[in-house]
């Protein structure tokens, strides 16, 4: 009996050592299994090749209609022909006053309505205009400035689930901001499948300074990978101390316990948000940027039928703009902060659903952060979350969060901009000064923070995004974040294909977008496609594209590795469109700035297959040298504005009206206001940098060499040349 009982306890101790081992090593192979990186596969089309005789043969990319072509289409909806082409089409009705006019050169036919009309070309709107085209509908977008150029080109350039947002979800027993979390999550591994060469994966580092925040940050973070679940690529770690400081070298010793480690997506929000809208262009959408809104149309019953809209560029011309109809079937209003003032253009008595609220974000020189590694500090001196983070080789700090009210262009006030450099300091070593001389570029963006009408006034604001209609039918879609936009853009096409009886169906003879006779591999059957769709340029990226582009153009290595990021496959078509440098190497390429690695070529393409209408466009919203760098983009601004004009035909005055709405935007990007002033004469002639204020001492400009060596001088040690018999003065 004593035998049995002791085998007993021998086998259940075997049994509980295998457990705890399988276990365990389940833990361990779910920690570190390999796991399927976006970005590190090889490219779905693979780089262009050199055929029979040594021919290269670059990648015949579709090409989006020109703006004319695509404003004639707007016009169309409405019944109008632009050209004598369409009039030939139209009949001899368009030819012969029996049809009737509506202005000089302009004929009438039947008209041929939209099936949707979305009103701005932020990243919610740009986003519903792709997956509602992939769905086979008709569509047409109209964007009043230029794609991203509000609040989806002023984020924290995160692709994120949002930790704070947990955080606040375990605490608060919140729902919605549970809900948000797993949402994003989700929607952070489609956002880097369909565009890895705008996105990538970054880790983000959280101090711990005492050692019972290590299980708890350790719990949040693993939550946090395990909301992820097989959408999650990296686990969370954790760091001693010393490891913290080898991988963060900035950070402050004193007071470190150690750090944790999570992972999250990063991107180029406003590229992004222009691939999602000449994406959307290729498949068919009608897209235009620098068309206002002007006023809403409705039918005899009180449904809203189309819009009136005015060409801003034809402004920008000296011209008056000539107002016409946009017809369509339903509209979509997706105008972020703007959104109120577009339901008032609806209802003038409709109450307000959004509250603004202003995040402030500075540039700092790249050498204050790792170039692989973020940080964020969940609890500020006043409780606030601010992340710095690595971007575009410079380092991104914020953000703020006060109430604000809506205007076009926000600047960032100067208390804000100290509040988040005052933050920063606490956690950098304190040997390491950082000043407010050191800040190239700043900006405020406005989150459009919403309130559902529908609600009682108790329940507040939220962070999720809204989906409502008016009573005329204005659809509107407010709120949410870039990670969401996506699935944002699907809810609310779903909203509208019930709400306007619309037919989705099979898209048939799709572009191939990757300029190859690889087809996507999207199956565009009339459902939501779009965390499948690929957008321009991802088709043929991969990690290496820059080798060939290299080999091929002779560019430099930071230019092509640049250009991949920033274009992927069109890499391609921007090298192509680079003028030769006439120098040995590089070959092609001419920098638009000697600090950073954009080039002329861009400014071509830009102006050619995106869309680029004034030289704000470019600079802020195509290479991002506004949000790197205000100066540098200002010295920077002669040289595009006349590539852009030998593309567009400018005038003089045009191109002095590009300078002037040029260098104000670059006074809401942080450029200091003793530049404001300056002409483009005395930017040309470096007036650009003359000091005149505290930027004068942030360097030793004008300090001698500390050690001087017997080449320096053509006189001995000790010797003085004014005293001696040789100097002048004593002859």
């Amino acid at each position: 009996m004593a035998t049995r009982s002791r085998s007993s306890r021998i086998l259940r101790g075997l049994l509980y050592t295998t457990g705890a081992g399988l276990a365990g090593g389940v833990a361990l192979y779910t920690a570190y299994r390999p796991r399927d990186i976006p970005g590190t596969e090889a490219a779905a089309v693979p780089p262009p090749t050199y055929g029979e005789g040594g021919v290269f043969r670059p990648p015949k990319f579709p090409n989006v209609k020109t703006r004319e072509e695509q404003i004639a289409d707007l016009r169309r909806s409405a019944g109008v022909l632009s050209s004598t082409a369409e009039r030939l089409k139209g009949g001899l009705g368009g030819w012969i006053g029996g049809s009737g006019t509506t202005g000089a050169g302009k004929g009438k036919a039947e008209e041929e309505p939209y099936d949707l009309l979305i009103i701005g070309g932020g990243a919610t709107g740009t986003g519903i205009a792709l997956d509602a085209v992939t769905r086979g509908l008709k569509v047409a977008l109209v964007e009043r400035d230029d794609f991203s150029s509000g609040t989806s080109s002023k984020s924290t350039k995160l692709v994120h689930g949002g930790v704070r947002y947990l955080e606040k979800a375990v605490w608060n027993l919140d729902y919605n901001q549970y809900k948000l979390v797993v949402e994003a999550l989700r929607e952070r591994r489609y956002f880097l499948d369909t565009a890895p060469h705008l996105s990538s994966w970054l880790p983000i580092m959280i101090p711990i300074s005492k050692w019972w925040q290590a299980p708890y940050f350790w719990a949040g973070t693993k939550f946090y990978d395990f909301l992820a679940g097989s959408e999650n690529i990296e686990s969370s770690y954790f760091l001693t101390k010393s490891k913290a400081l080898d991988a963060f070298p900035m950070l402050k010793k004193e007071g470190l316990f150690g750090a944790l480690v999570y992972y999250d997506g990063a991107h180029n929000d406003a590229r992004m948000n222009v691939s999602l809208a000449m994406t959307a262009a290729l498949y068919g959408a009608t897209v235009v940027s620098h068309m206002e809104v002007t006023g809403l149309e409705k039918d005899a019953s009180g449904k809203l039928n189309g819009a009136r809209v005015k060409d801003c560029i034809t402004e920008l011309d000296g011209k008056k703009p000539e107002e016409f109809t946009i017809k369509a079937k339903g509209i979509i209003n997706a105008t972020g902060p703007f959104t109120d003032s577009i339901r008032k253009l609806d209802d003038p008595s409709t109450e307000e659903i959004v509250a603004p609220s202003s995040g402030v974000h500075v540039i700092l020189p790249g050498y204050y952060s790792p170039a692989n590694m973020g940080l964020i500090d969940p609890s500020t001196s006043d409780g606030r979350v601010i992340f710095f983070l690595p971007w575009q080789g410079n380092t991104i700090a914020g953000t703020t969060d006060t109430a604000t009210s809506v205007t076009k262009d926000p600047v960032a006030g100067e208390d804000e901009i100290e509040w988040i450099l005052k933050e920063i300091r606490r956690y950098l070593q304190p040997e390491i000064n950082l000043r407010r001389g050191d800040v190239l570029a700043a900006w405020s963006g406005i989150r459009p923070l919403v309130r559902d009408p529908n609600a009682s006034k108790t329940e507040g604001l939220v962070r999720n995004h809204l989906v409502t209609t008016s009573p005329s039918g204005l659809l509107t879609c407010a709120g949410g974040k870039w990670t969401t936009y996506r699935e944002m853009a699907e809810e609310t096409v779903d909203e509208a294909i019930e709400e306007f009886g619309l037919t989705p169906k099979p898209l048939v003879n799709a572009p191939r977008v990757s300029g190859t006779e690889v087809e996507d591999e999207a199956p565009l059957d009339g459902k939501c496609q779009t965390h499948r769709v690929r957008l321009v340029g991802a088709h043929g990226y991969s990690k290496t594209l820059f080798i060939n582009l290299i080999q091929h153009y002779g560019l430099e290595t930071e230019v092509a590795k640049y250009l991949c990021t920033a274009y992927g496959d069109r890499a391609w078509t921007v090298a192509a469109l680079s003028a030769p440098t006439e120098h040995r190497f590089p070959v092609r390429g001419k920098r638009i700035s000697t600090l950073y690695p954009f080039i002329d070529g861009e400014v071509r393409y830009c102006v050619r297959h995106e869309y680029a209408q004034t030289a704000t466009d470019v600079i802020a919203r195509r290479m991002r040298l506004a949000f790197l760098n205000a100066q540098a983009a200002l010295e920077a601004l002669p040289i595009v504005i006349d590539l852009m004009s030998e593309e567009l035909g400018w005038d003089g005055k045009r191109k002095e009206r590009e300078w002037s709405e040029a260098v104000r935007y670059l006074g809401s990007m942080g450029l200091p206001k003793s530049k404001l002033t300056l002409t483009r004469k005395e930017v040309e002639s470096g007036r650009v940098g003359k000091y005149s204020d505290e930027e004068y001492h942030l360097y030793a400009r004008h300090d001698k060499p500390d050690e001087t060596l017997a080449s320096d001088s053509k006189y001995p040690p000790g010797h003085n040349p004014i005293m001696g018999s040789e100097s002048g003065a004593n002859k």
